[in-house]
C-alpha cells in the first residue's frame, strides 16, 4: 500500500488537499497511481508567533477527526527568522517523517504558489531553473487549481481552517510579491503556468542528457570537461555535486578542473572536494559533524 505524509499547517490550503485525500476526491487534472493509500499528517510548528501552537492542535484534531496518525514537531525560530529559514527547517522535518514511514511526501501548492514562486525567482536574478519551480519528488496535486477554487471547495465542504496573520504583512517577500500577482490577468497566468510546464520539461531533458554525459563517477575525465564553457560546464558539475554549489562556484570549480596541477586539492564549497590528477578529477563531499 503506497503512503503520504501530508503537510497540513491549519491553513485552507493544506486542509482542502487533507480532506481531498481523504474522500479521493482529487483535482481531475491529477491522478495519484492508486487509490488505496495510507496518510499520515505532518504538521511543523516553527515558533515565529506566540499562538502557534493553536495551529498546531487544531490539526492534531483534524487527524483525529479523520482517524489519521498524527506527526509534529515545534522548534523556536522566533520572529525574526527568514522565509529560507523557515521553509529549510520545515521540510527537513517533513522529509524525515516521510523517511521513517516510507512514504512520499505531499503538499498543498497550487497554481498562484507557482507563479509567485517564479515571480520570485525572477525578481533574484534567477537562472533558467529557478522557472522550473517546485520540481521535486514531493507531490503536489493541487499545482493546476487557483487559490479561488480551493476556497471555494473548503465553504461548499464546511471545512474549517486557521488564517495566518504573517500572511497579511510585508515582512516577507513572498507576500509582497503576492501583491503584485493578484493583479495578473487570466490569459497571463495562463500563459505562465504553461510555459512552467515546458521548463519542466526541458529540466528533465537536460538532467537525463547530463546524466549520460557525465556517468556515475566519483572520478571524471578532465580534458572532457577543459573544453567546455562556462554554461555547459556549470550544468554538467550541478549534476556532480547536486545541490551543493550556487552557479558562482560550479564556474570556479570549472576553471580549478581545467587549471589546477596533479596533486593538488580544491575545496569548491559547501562541503565539495575536488582532487585532481594529470588526467582525471574525484568529487568528495565533505561530512561536516
Amino acid at each position: 500500500m503506497d503512503k503520504y505524509v501530508v503537510a497540513v499547517s491549519g491553513g485552507v490550503d493544506s486542509v482542502v488537499l487533507l480532506d481531498m485525500l481523504v474522500s479521493k476526491q482529487l483535482p481531475t487534472s491529477y491522478y495519484l497511481p492508486s487509490t488505496n493509500y495510507q496518510l499520515i499528517v505532518a504538521h511543523f510548528d516553527h515558533g515565529i508567533r506566540d499562538n502557534s501552537h493553536k495551529d498546531a492542535e487544531f490539526v492534531q484534531e483534524l487527524a483525529t477527526k479523520y482517524n489519521l496518525p498524527f506527526e509534529s514537531k515545534r522548534e523556536e525560530l522566533g520572529q525574526s527568522a527568514s522565509e529560507e529559514k523557515a521553509r529549510d527547517q520545515r521540510y527537513a522535518f517533513l522529509r524525515s517523517i516521510a523517511k521513517k514511514h516510507g512514504a512520499k511526501l505531499v503538499t498543498a501548492h497550487h497554481a498562484d504558489d507557482v507563479i509567485e514562486s517564479i515571480a520570485i525567482n525572477l525578481s533574484r536574478g534567477t537562472g533558467w531553473r529557478g522557472l522550473a519551480v517546485l520540481d521535486s519528488d514531493v507531490v503536489r496535486p493541487l499545482t493546476n487549481m487557483r487559490k479561488t477554487e480551493i476556497v471555494d471547495y473548503a465553504k461548499n465542504n464546511n471545512l474549517k481552517w486557521c488564517e495566518d496573520i504573517t500572511n497579511s504583512t510585508n515582512v516577507y517577500l513572498r507576500n509582497r510579491i503576492r501583491q503584485k500577482t493578484v493583479y495578473l490577468d487570466e490569459d497571463t497566468k495562463k500563459q505562465i503556468l504553461c510555459l512552467w510546464e515546458a521548463q519542466k520539461e526541458v529540466k528533465s531533458l537536460i538532467d537525463k542528457e547530463s546524466a549520460s554525459m557525465v556517468g556515475q563517477g566519483p572520478t571524471y575525465d578532465r580534458y572532457f570537461f577543459s573544453h567546455m564553457d562556462n554554461r555547459v560546464g556549470s550544468e554538467l558539475i550541478r549534476h556532480i555535486v547536486k545541490w551543493h554549489l550556487t552557479g558562482p562556484q560550479r564556474v570556479k570549480a570549472l576553471h580549478a578542473i581545467k587549471t589546477f596541477l596533479p596533486n593538488k586539492t580544491y575545496l569548491a564549497g559547501d562541503g565539495v572536494k575536488i582532487k585532481f590528477t594529470s588526467r582525471n578529477f574525484t568529487v568528495e563531499l565533505i561530512k561536516y559533524i
